[in-house]
């Protein structure tokens, strides 16, 4: 675990960076420099776009990480990068020329409801380009292990651009229209500079000789385009739909909220990036032993984090909602509900990881598809009934379902399991401080109240923690830091 500790710590500095710029953002910015209806279009168009990146990817991020320590000599290497630099655009042309051809009955559709969408839908599709080739060379370096520059880039640089921009809209510098191209313009920067120095760690060899395993490849590539990101573009399938039923404005809203829940996931993004490659690895070479470590040990370690911050979401949500436009203070329930499908996301540790770098990776389309098609049903019951509460349900819902599933999957034909003894006593201890700090407040500012309430349940967390001996890991991070100071 010493790489996945080390480069996982720099990667949850870079993403709580990114998160923080993306609160402010997300909470004070965006609600007080453009009206709700042009911050849920671009909710929106981000959204579509990370729906879309996964399909104009082409699975290559995924198969590059999955195959990548499997060829042993230079020339069948540098074929099969070569080959993953050009597999995007495999799907990436054919759907520009549908959306050229077709973008009068596409735009119909899509603005029934909410029709500024109209004119922006080729901003839907640049950015989804963009995003796909940044996840290329961002896998080109993982499987290099180094992921602590591409991190950054994914978590903290779209920030920057977005808040620069947001200030510049803010000072009339530019009109929210050019702001709506700097965002997409930020998107396709970002992609160059991660190819730049990707290039930088491999220079690209162009070779066009056969590739051995070609069919298990494009196999793979394939199946992965939709069971690769399902997780990670099932939120934005709520915004999507939410615009077919509600104002653009509940967009908006519904972001915020879901914004504020997603720092859940924080530790699992960042330690992802290292638990990918390395599980890939254990695969290849049947290290069954090691990956059934691997795989507790990240669970644990990312359900102890992850509470941390849950528990520090839950007690003070009240608090943060009244230092923000009251009109976005109806995401009290989405955010207790996606928090709570974040957290057992983090409770699976590299669970995804092995399903998609196994033989069974198959498995995970399946899996994949039913999770959509269950969150598409579930949506177009229960917001028109919940509005975007009914939004929320549905994704927790739908989460839940999938998450049971891959444990018992990967419990079947891996026998094992993520969950010890210290599962349990890691829940009890979440259970005992929400009831113990939920319902008690002081009676100052709630930026105040906030601090105060943070900080006495960091002290008492990790105290808890730290004497329960609950992880080694962590425990051994804690006390390499204290020897510090």
């Amino acid at each position: 675990m010493g790489i996945v500790i080390n480069q996982s710590l720099k990667n949850t500095v870079t993403t709580y960076l990114g998160f923080g710029i993306g609160a402010i953002n997300a909470l004070f910015l965006y609600t007080n420099f453009i009206s709700d209806e042009y911050y849920g279009l671009v909710a929106y168009i981000l959204s579509a776009a990370n729906i879309m990146m996964p399909l104009m990817a082409f699975g290559a991020h995924n198969t590059i990480v999955k195959f990548y320590s499997t060829f042993k000599t230079k020339n069948s290497l540098n074929s099969f990068m070569t080959l993953m630099l050009f597999l995007p655009l495999v799907l990436a042309i054919p759907v520009a020329a549908i959306g050229y051809f077709s973008y009068d009955a596409i735009a119909d559709i899509l603005s029934q409801k909410n029709d500024i969408v109209r004119d922006y839908l080729w901003y839907i599709f640049i950015t989804a380009v963009a995003m796909a080739y940044f996840e290329v060379f961002y896998a080109w370096v993982k499987v290099q292990m180094q992921t602590v520059f591409g991190n950054f880039m994914k978590e903290v640089f779209h920030r920057v651009g977005a808040m620069m921009l947001l200030l510049s809209v803010f000072l009339n510098h530019i009109t929210v229209d050019q702001f709506l191209m700097g965002i997409v313009g930020v998107y396709v920067i970002r992609t160059f500079v991660m190819m730049l120095y990707a290039f930088s760690k491999r220079l690209p060899v162009f070779k066009f000789n056969k590739i051995d395993k070609i069919r298990s490849i494009l196999k793979y590539a394939s199946l992965i385009i939709i069971a690769g990101s399902i997780a990670t573009i099932i939120l934005d399938l709520d915004k999507f739909m939410l615009n077919n039923y509600l104002s653009i404005e509940k967009v908006a809203y519904y972001s915020v909220a879901v914004f504020i829940a997603t720092v859940i996931a924080v530790p699992q993004r960042a330690m992802h990036q290292i638990l990918l490659p390395l599980t890939a690895t254990f695969l290849n070479e049947n290290k069954a032993k090691e990956l059934n470590d691997l795989y507790q040990r990240s669970s644990l370690t990312l359900y102890v984090i992850s509470g941390f911050i849950f528990l520090l979401i839950i007690v003070n949500i009240n608090q943060l909602y009244e230092i923000i436009p009251s009109e976005f203070s109806g995401g009290l329930v989405v955010v207790f509900l996606i928090s709570l499908a974040k957290l057992y996301d983090n409770l699976l540790g590299n669970n995804n990881a092995i399903l998609f770098n196994s033989d069974y990776y198959y498995m995970v389309l399946f899996f994949g598809v039913f999770l959509a098609v269950l969150a598409v049903v579930l949506n177009l019951i229960l917001i028109p009934l919940y509005g975007i509460n009914g939004s929320a349900l549905a994704t927790f819902t739908a989460i839940v379902i999938y998450n049971t599933i891959k444990v018992y999957f990967v419990k079947l034909k891996f026998s094992m399991l993520p969950f010890t003894s210290e599962t349990l006593k890691v829940t009890l201890v979440l259970i005992v401080m929400v009831c113990a700090f939920y319902f008690w407040d002081f009676p100052f500012h709630p930026i105040v109240n906030i601090a105060l309430k943070s900080m006495a349940i960091a002290i008492v967390y990790g105290l808890l923690i730290y004497r329960l001996n609950i992880s080694e890991d962590i425990s051994e991070v804690l006390l390499k830091y204290l020897k510090r100071k």
